[in-house]
């Protein structure tokens, strides 16, 4: 026997999507913001993000609504933990709920993004879902969310599956389930924002219909210009503070310096050889590298014969020149003796150049292909004094926390003005007395000093010196 259809309106969600069954209206009626009509179905159908603004839109015309979408359930308590929040904690929050609980906090590495988030799941009390870049911060939020609100906390992705009213996933745990758990969380919040718009990890935006929504980042523009993005997912820009403006106060003072080395001659000789070979590859097969697929093209055209390889060979000579040449290293040697007794963080643009310091300097050294617990007895071991310095690639750039380094020296990395602003961040945790300070070392005379102008763009490097 059938069932009979509804005689009022029904919010479903389907796999990711939310099917809207209303019999007042039909295709030529006006529908919801956000909806298609199905015609296989005879319903309007929509993203699941946009759940929020069609039971508002529905609720204003009248409409006798039955919600069989959202799954969620209200917090039976808040934290039970909670420390004392700074004015522009206070602030973020204050901006967040204004704007419907909707939008992204931007706030410096080390001013406390991750307590405006407990204070918006303190304040909303709804089932909340982190959703976080790595394994490391997953970690991180499973430990705060537990000792904060004082109950078990779900997790998804690195072998766990556990499903909870606070709950903790990667990006890439999120997309994939996504469809599944979006009706189950009424706040989610994306920390590390700035990883949301990319083309695969929107999803984990679109297919929830959490209409509670909470992005935080410290560099929320992307070098793809995606960050537009942000307010088609829910989470435009709310509140924003910059490290000029809590320097001093609520992160610890800092200067930068932009140091140019000279290349010794053999070394200069050697780069400008090197840097020609692979120029006339270039002009000769009229490859533009600053179009978006410039380096894919030279990849293919350099695998396809003896000039290609010679000039994919000379790339990469020129390109370990300037990244680590030997006066680069004997000035690192030079800034670990002023800083004797200092936590001082290296980075670099490669894992070779990473392993090239790490053997002339016999520090530690931490890559994407460093253990977990190897990785965090490193870090125990910068904090507790054990190690002096350790050398990165690109690994610490984001999310994690280090209070006692209190030097960086960049000695390569990319353009990306976020990146560069990160590598600042690990540095700026207030302790007393402390004075940070980071050095971006330059090769002259090579395409280094591009690199360094762009990545430089930020305000946060006008304090220089």
């Amino acid at each position: 026997m059938t069932q009979a259809p509804p005689s009022g309106t029904t919010l479903r969600f389907d796999h990711g999507t939310l099917e809207v069954r209303a019999p007042s209206l039909t295709a030529e009626a006006p529908p919801p913001p956000g909806c298609a009509w199905d015609p296989r179905t005879g319903s309007f159908r929509a993203p699941a993000h946009r759940y929020a603004d069609i039971v508002l839109a529905l609720r204003k015309r009248g409409l006798d609504l039955t919600d069989e979408a959202r799954r969620y359930d209200v917090l039976d308590r808040g934290a039970v933990v909670l420390r004392t929040s700074r004015p522009y904690q206070t602030e973020a929050l204050d901006a967040w709920n204004r704007a419907r609980r909707r939008g992204t906090v931007v706030l410096p590495t080390g001013s406390g993004k991750t307590h405006v988030a407990v204070l918006a799941i303190d304040a909303a009390r709804r089932s909340t879902l982190v959703v976080a870049p790595t394994l490391d911060l997953v970690r991180q939020w499973f430990q705060v969310l537990r000792v904060t609100f004082g109950q078990d906390v779900g997790l998804v992705g690195g072998g766990e599956h556990t499903v909870l009213p606070l709950t903790v996933t990667t990006y890439d745990s999120a997309y994939i389930h996504m469809e599944h758990l979006g009706s189950r969380f009424g706040l989610v919040v994306f920390d590390e924002c700035h990883h949301l718009p990319g083309e695969t990890y929107q999803l984990a935006a679109r297919l929830s219909l959490a209409p509670f929504r909470l992005g935080l980042t410290a560099t929320p523009e992307r070098a793809d210009g995606r960050e537009s993005a942000y307010a088609d997912l829910g989470v435009p820009i709310v509140y924003r503070r910059e490290i000029t403006e809590l320097a001093g106060e609520f992160l610890a003072e800092y200067e930068t310096t932009c140091v140019t080395i000279d290349l010794t001659p053999e070394d200069l000789a050697a780069y400008e050889e090197a840097r020609g070979i692979y120029l006339a590859f270039l002009r000769m097969h009229r490859i533009d590298m600053g179009s978006p697929r410039g380096w894919t093209e030279f990849v293919i055209l350099a695998s396809r014969g003896e000039d290609g390889r010679r000039a994919m060979k000379a790339y990469r000579r020129q390109r370990t020149i300037a990244l680590a040449n030997r006066n680069k290293l004997e000035y690192v040697e030079h800034l670990l003796r002023v800083h004797r007794g200092e936590r001082v963080i290296l980075f670099t643009q490669d894992n070779d150049t990473a392993y090239v310091v790490a053997e002339r300097f016999l520090v530690p050294v931490i890559t994407h292909q460093t253990g977990t617990r190897e990785r965090a007895d490193i870090l125990s071991g910068l904090a507790e004094g054990r190690y002096g310095a350790v050398v990165t690639s690109k690994v610490l750039n984001e999310g994690v926390d280090i209070p006692s380094a209190s030097v960086a020296v960049v000695l390569s990395g990319s353009g990306s003005v976020r990146e560069h602003v990160q590598r600042l961040g690990r540095i700026l945790r207030k302790r007393d007395g402390k004075q940070a300070v980071l050095y971006e070392l330059v090769s002259a005379g090579t395409n280094e000093a591009g690199t360094s102008d762009r990545r430089r763009e930020h305000s946060a490097y006008q304090r220089s010196r």
